[in-house]
């Protein structure tokens, strides 16, 4: 059988033949089938679908915290598939950012730390850990809030210290989970307009929602149904295309 060519470089994520079936009792569950999906440096993406649909699998697999049963998965040219459980890892740190709906913060610890924690795990030097951190915080307007811990913080400003988590490192990607499904219409607003920044300042960003107000922020929508890809838009401008 013939190997598939490598992945265009410009492309940070880039599955082919993407399968990933989970086994339950006497039975197989076919979450995703056949997915063949690129995004390229620096897209907004909306990744929707009803429950079962294969999203949450999916992103799972471009978030490097599952592997594929089948097909081939690229993230940053790095064949997923070849790696083992401590490349993995580096590569989620080294790449990737992480959001989820509810926040996932150390409750007994103060947004700094919250942020720095990502950070325990490099070898820079406690300066430049902090240095970082601080900065994370200040980006998604947080800089008078660094000493309160997420039970002195509002929904929306416990999520912005989740977006400055997933920043600190400083990378290519943000995986955001439901990110707004915990919030109020008007913080959703202000988290997505966060994110649509990041966006212009050159960070990829993938987001799962079953709100489609939520999706319209993205430049491009891309619908799941019974584990497979079943429309994939982009908007230019208030044009779309498929």
């Amino acid at each position: 059988m013939t190997e598939a060519p490598a992945p265009v470089r410009r492309r940070l994520i880039e599955a082919r033949g993407l399968g990933r079936d989970y086994v339950m009792g006497d039975n197989v569950i076919r979450a995703l089938d056949r997915v063949d999906v690129s995004i390229e440096y620096g897209e907004f993406v909306a990744i929707m679908g009803p429950s079962g649909s294969g999203k949450s699998t999916f992103m799972n697999l471009v978030g490097a915290l599952d592997t594929p049963t089948r097909g081939k998965l690229w993230i940053a040219g790095r064949d997923v598939t070849a790696l083992d459980d401590d490349e993995l890892a580096r590569l989620r740190n080294e790449w990737l950012g992480f959001v989820f709906q509810q926040f996932m913060l150390l409750p007994r610890t103060d947004a700094l730390d919250n942020v720095r924690l990502p950070l325990m795990y490099t070898r820079l030097p406690a300066e430049e850990k902090n240095a970082r951190a601080r900065a994370a915080l200040a980006r998604v307007g947080l800089a008078d809030r660094m000493d309160h811990r997420p039970s002195q913080l509002s929904g929306g400003q416990q999520q912005r210290v989740a977006i400055a988590r997933a920043l600190v490192n400083r990378p290519s990607m943000i995986l955001a989970d439901e990110p707004t499904g915990a919030l109020d219409t008007v913080t959703a607003g202000e988290i997505m307009d966060l994110l649509e920044d990041l966006n212009s300042e050159g960070v990829t960003i993938v987001l799962v929602t079953h709100e489609e107000e939520i999706a319209a922020h993205a430049r491009r929508i891309i619908r799941f149904r019974d584990g497979r890809v079943v429309e994939d838009v982009a908007r230019t401008g208030d044009e779309v295309t498929v």
